[in-house]
């Protein structure tokens, strides 16, 4: 199978926030024979290599960016032995949850809700509700150019809040494969699990809205949303972007939003908490600039 690459694609279709404008190019690695040719890629494209999992977590802004797009599609079904579980890194979040609940393998049920790849999620840390999904990995299959495919621990890595680095002198990998550690539970409970989480996140959470999850990290022993909310930037708007009303730490897309009014948008809520409570809120979206 051929490397798949695509000229000038849109950010603003590949994103869940549905902004960006066009990269110079997006290369698509569906199999471990395209990784050879993707390195030759990179180096020939003259462009800065970005690693798209989901489209989740990410604001890019609307003018052409000189970025080189590289996306994992390796997604087949997941390979169980045992109690480990072990699936490619484009593997989205919600199949790999319903492998998971016919499979009755407990452990990742926190993450129902979350729109990316495993992929994603790894290099995010993905979590919610106080689980991270390093709480469930076992191991991690990366790739770069100068060393190709090789497996590390993931006691071995470094994860914290929203953070993933591979052990040191790994350099900047590509997440290709991803092995859990799950517990063996009834497909019934697994189910429950993953309904109640669901249910939770839609009472409190715009996850069918065009959105990039929350904006901002939570400080610590403090909650970004609840700052928000009492900064009275839930539901406000500028343009057609706006902080849901739901949840004051998302913002939403309301149709035909600009990269420009997200942005200042965000200055603003920065600023106006900072200045009322002396908390600076950090970023958890990636802004693409």
């Amino acid at each position: 199978m051929a490397l798949s690459v695509r000229q000038r694609p849109l950010l603003k279709e590949l994103t869940t926030l549905g902004l960006g404008g066009a990269a110079l190019a997006e290369a698509v690695v569906r199999a471990e024979a395209d990784l050879d040719e993707l390195g030759r890629f990179i180096s020939d494209s003259g462009g800065r290599p970005f690693v798209l999992g989901g489209g989740s977590n990410l604001l890019a802004e609307d003018h052409d960016l000189d970025l080189v797009l590289l996306s994992v599609r390796n997604a087949g079904p997941p390979e169980r032995s045992g109690d480990t579980l072990r699936c490619g890194a484009g593997t989205r979040l919600p199949s790999l949850l319903k492998f998971c609940e016919e499979a009755g393998l407990s452990g990742l049920e926190a993450l129902a809700g979350i729109p990316g790849s495993v992929g994603g999620a790894v290099a995010m840390n993905a979590g919610s509700y106080g689980t991270e999904i390093k709480d469930a990995l076992a191991r991690i299959r990366l790739w770069t150019p100068q060393r190709g495919l090789f497996w590390v621990e993931a006691r071995d890595c470094s994860f914290g809040y929203r953070h993933f680095a591979p052990p040191e002198g790994t350099g900047r990998p590509l997440v290709w494969e991803a092995e859990f550690s799950l517990t063996p539970a009834e497909p019934g409970a697994v189910r429950a699990k993953v309904r109640e989480t669901l249910d939770q996140k839609k009472a409190t959470q715009p996850i069918a809205a065009r959105s990039a999850g929350c904006v901002f990290k939570n400080p610590p022993g403090q909650s970004a949303g609840k700052l928000l909310d009492e900064a009275g930037f839930k539901g406000k708007r500028l343009g057609n972007m706006g902080f849901s009303e739901l949840h004051a730490n998302f913002l939403v897309n309301l149709g035909g939003g600009r990269s420009a009014e997200a942005l200042e948008l965000l200055e603003n809520a920065r600023a106006v908490v900072l200045e009322r409570f002396g908390t600076r809120l950090e970023l958890e979206v990636i802004v693409l600039s």
